[in-house]
């Protein structure tokens, strides 16, 4: 199994997803993105961890059947001490929902929102570093919050995470990339009103895809949504869709590739 290095802090890390039917869960993503499963630290219940060619790449666990949560992909921002980042988060205006926790010798996790309710978690590194692949078809690429305006928030973000924010300078286009060590590691976009009033402020994943239409297609199939159709945008050919259970993320053939 090949392993992932340490990340700087405030760079993602990881992303996991709670859901109620894990067995589902697991074929739906195994079909559509080719993902193998292995167990997974089972501190909170059952967990599994998401593999291709033998790389960790993500991880999904099963709700406790009282809890009614929305499923959604979960963001990871790596920490080098949990417990320091929860009090930065609380002395910002954030709130620390979980944790910080010991997920075994894997390491440590926080799960907590920013000043906006956007939920994202904190992981501490132990022997578990995060995803250990990015850019082949499969692998998580990129992580963006979608918020109603960035300047606010985007203060909160680097504040905790020291990053360095990039502004895109227009007049109806407010959008922040975020640095970490001076490489794009995520970035912020204001949207307004557009965002969905079911959902609000949240951290949205993409995941590398060989054809976003042919993706697009097979996650209708396999019992998904597509919510937007394929479009061509700054970064590659996109689309947004939702899981089975209702857990939105973007598929992408990214640009240049």
């Amino acid at each position: 199994m090949t392993a992932a290095t340490r990340r700087t802090p405030g760079t993602p890390c990881w992303v996991s997803l709670m859901v109620h039917g894990i067995d589902a869960t697991q074929e739906f993503y195994g079909a559509l993105f080719g993902w193998e499963f292995a167990p997974g630290p089972q501190q909170l219940g059952p967990y599994v961890r998401a593999l291709l060619d033998g790389r960790e790449l993500a991880g999904i666990g099963q709700l406790p059947p009282d809890r009614h949560l929305p499923v959604a992909w979960t963001t990871y921002l790596a920490s080098d001490d949990a417990g320091e980042t929860a009090e930065s988060i609380r002395s910002c205006g954030g709130t620390v929902a979980v944790g910080p926790l010991d997920a075994g010798e894997a390491g440590r996790m926080v799960i907590c929102s920013d000043p906006t309710g956007a939920v994202f978690g904190v992981w501490q590194a132990g022997l578990h570093h995060g995803a250990a692949a990015a850019g082949p078809p499969g692998t998580p690429v990129w992580n963006e919050l979608l918020t109603y305006e960035t300047s606010a928030v985007g203060k909160f973000y680097r504040t905790v995470f020291g990053y360095e924010a990039e502004p895109t300078v227009s007049a109806d286009f407010d959008y922040l990339t975020l640095r970490v060590d001076g490489r794009p590691v995520a970035s912020l976009h204001g949207v307004g009103s557009a965002l969905p009033r079911d959902r609000g402020p949240h951290w949205m994943t993409y995941f590398e895809v060989a054809d976003t239409d042919a993706a697009a297609d097979l996650v209708t199939e396999l019992g998904g949504q597509v919510l937007k159709p394929p479009a061509e945008g700054t970064t590659g050919r996109h689309a947004l869709v939702a899981d089975p259970e209702g857990a939105v993320f973007t598929i992408v053939r990214s640009a240049g590739d």
